[in-house]
């Protein structure tokens, strides 16, 4: 097999618990099960998205396609994307962050594809420009082949503080017309202040950071070995119990991932490869990391309202509303109206159970009520 015919598996993180997201995110739906931008859950366009990379959208495509999640997730996991099958759904018996769930992941593909690019993404982010972000991926897929594990950078538009950043040789600005060369990778910078974030985006060297990770399956496993040895010795005792069969392999992970270094694959592995390259990134990325991002993706009316067809909405501007109780999607003459009046800059989310109100710019604060409801002990509204 030549390198160009490398077979492409995509690993597709959907653990977390999105409580920016409450009261429409829950500890047993968080945000990639939710259609926050309309139609399909957001793990489910992340999946259709990458289906092209792995052999189309038959049913070899979906063989292709990996989910990582956990197991109170499982089911509706399995709704939201019927489409792959169940020994693709690797079932984490316990949160250990990303290092333990890509290494579980690698050493599960190569030992199906021994050549396998395996290209890793989160679950629950928005990509506007889906060929552009296909090129770009190609271009991280071509740097792997070649044996460098490769990471995707976006290029920053704004001084973001809620990010990590990855400084590279030559990154260069917003606007290039096609798909940038992978450049060498010279460090991570945890979340900057708002001075440090201006100044790297005026540098023209930095770019976000949105966990999106390619590599040979092997490189991966070597990576970990020389960064990770306590987790590589856990994957090693999978491995072996795999070899016995189907079920000393789901003993042995029950048995040893949750004893497994809680670490993430940036700080574990990235931050100590030697010749991690990455490629820069245009493609309108958004990480839907709040009420607000939803709102700015969301279509919206001539004074910036987006809310529920047939609302009614008086002198009112610039606000988010999502009805999300049981039955709310009837013809809109059938729906219970929603009116505001004189309002601006609000998000209104409404369930069966909860009710959240809160302006735009303080969006980031809703976790803040989650913190409250586990205190209070209320945690079947978490």
């Amino acid at each position: 097999m030549s390198s160009t015919e490398t077979p492409v598996h995509v690993l597709i993180l959907a653990g977390g618990a999105g409580t920016r997201f409450w009261p429409a995110s829950r500890a047993a739906r968080p945000k990639q099960l939710l259609p926050l931008l309309g139609g399909e859950p957001l793990i489910t366009a992340t999946a259709r998205r990458v289906l092209p990379l792995c052999g189309g959208a038959g049913s070899a495509g979906w063989e292709r396609i990996w989910i990582a999640t956990g197991q109170h997730l499982l089911a509706p996991t399995r709704a939201a994307l019927p489409d792959v099958s169940e020994r693709r759904l690797l079932v984490e018996p316990a949160p250990r962050n990303t290092a333990p769930c890509i290494g579980w992941a690698a050493a599960t593909i190569a030992r199906e594809d021994p050549e396998a690019v395996v290209v890793v993404l989160p679950s629950d982010h928005h990509i506007a420009d889906v060929p552009r972000f296909l090129e770009v991926l190609e271009a991280a897929i071509a740097s792997a082949r070649g044996g460098a594990i490769t990471t995707i950078g976006i290029r920053p538009t704004h001084p973001e503080t809620g990010f990590g950043y990855i400084e590279a040789e030559g990154a260069g600005g917003a606007g290039s017309a096609s798909p940038a060369a992978p450049r060498r990778v010279l460090r991570f910078v945890e979340k900057p202040s708002r001075e440090r974030a201006a100044e790297f985006v005026a540098s023209g060297r930095f770019l976000w950071n949105a966990g999106m990770f390619i590599f040979r399956a092997g490189d991966m496993r070597a990576a970990i070995r020389a960064h990770l040895p306590a987790l590589a010795e856990g994957l090693d005792e999978i491995d072996r119990a795999a070899a016995q069969g189907a079920a000393a392999e789901a003993e042995a992970v029950l048995r040893v991932f949750p004893r497994l270094p809680a670490v993430s694959v940036d700080h574990g592995v990235m931050e100590h490869v030697a010749g991690l390259a990455v490629v820069p990134g245009d493609f309108g990325w958004s990480d839907v990391g709040s009420w607000q991002s939803a709102w700015e993706l969301a279509e919206k009316d001539e004074r910036g309202n987006s809310a529920p067809a047939g609302s009614v909405l008086v002198d009112a501007q610039g606000n988010h509303v999502v009805d999300l109780r049981a039955g709310s999607g009837g013809a809109p003459d059938e729906r219970r109206v929603i009116a505001l009046v004189g309002v601006e800059g609000l998000v209104v989310v409404e369930t069966d159970d909860a009710l959240l109100i809160v302006p735009r710019d303080r969006a980031q604060d809703v976790k803040r009520v989650v913190d409250e409801l586990k205190a209070r002990g209320q945690d079947r509204h978490t």
